[in-house]
């Protein structure tokens, strides 16, 4: 009879070990397609131009040099026509993250800062200009550079910078939904994600 209960209980622990190491080994094999997943959706992001628009503006381009001990003022003038593209974009293969296999938390430590993209075409009419102060290569790349600061603050005063967050928001956001569904956490800049809107109140620092 004690050899029999013996065999019994030995027969149940070898059961209840095969079934823990079975589970253990479950559970492993979930981590790790779970973690595949979750990179593979950073990965699927990668280059990301959100945003785009077009201005147009005329510029009126003066210069004036004194010549001859100031005796006399050289000048040249050119009226420019600019039609640019512009594109808000982010780059989110430069984004920086860790998994937290353990913790299931995928951390997002760094958002790369927005990357802004402008395409001037340039005409040139009425182009005048004295005998001693002539066009030159300068004065182009002095245009190109004035119409570049000029269409960089009609951008920041423009919506496009805050269309371009708002889809930058909008793809950040599949990164919760994805955790969530897989029961792991999302975190930013030390902060837990609890909700998509979190994302608007935190400091992104775009």
């Amino acid at each position: 009879m004690r050899k029999i209960l013996f065999g019994v209980i030995l027969t149940l622990i070898v059961l209840f070990t095969f079934r823990y190491c079975n589970q253990k080994k479950e559970e492993r094999i979930t981590l790790k397609e779970n973690t595949a997943l979750i990179k593979e959706q950073v990965k699927n992001v990668g280059k990301l131009v959100v945003t785009e628009g077009h201005f147009s503006e005329v510029f009126t381009y003066k210069n004036s040099k004194a010549v001859f001990s100031d005796l006399l003022e050289a000048k040249k003038q050119a009226i420019v026509i600019v039609n640019a593209d512009v594109t808000v974009g982010y780059d989110l293969s430069k984004l920086e993250y860790e998994i937290d296999e353990v913790g299931k938390t995928l951390r997002i430590i760094s958002i790369p800062k927005e990357e802004i993209n402008i395409s001037p075409d340039l005409e040139y009419y009425d182009i005048q200009a004295d005998f001693l102060n002539q066009f030159e290569a300068n004065d182009y790349n002095n245009i190109r550079d004035i119409v570049k600061e000029s269409l960089m603050k009609k951008i920041e005063s423009s919506d496009l910078k805050a269309n371009a967050q708002n889809r930058l928001l909008s793809e950040l956001s599949k990164f919760f939904i994805l955790t969530k569904s897989m029961g792991w956490k999302l975190e930013y800049n030390q902060s837990t994600i609890e909700s998509v809107n979190d994302f608007k109140r935190i400091d992104i620092k775009l």
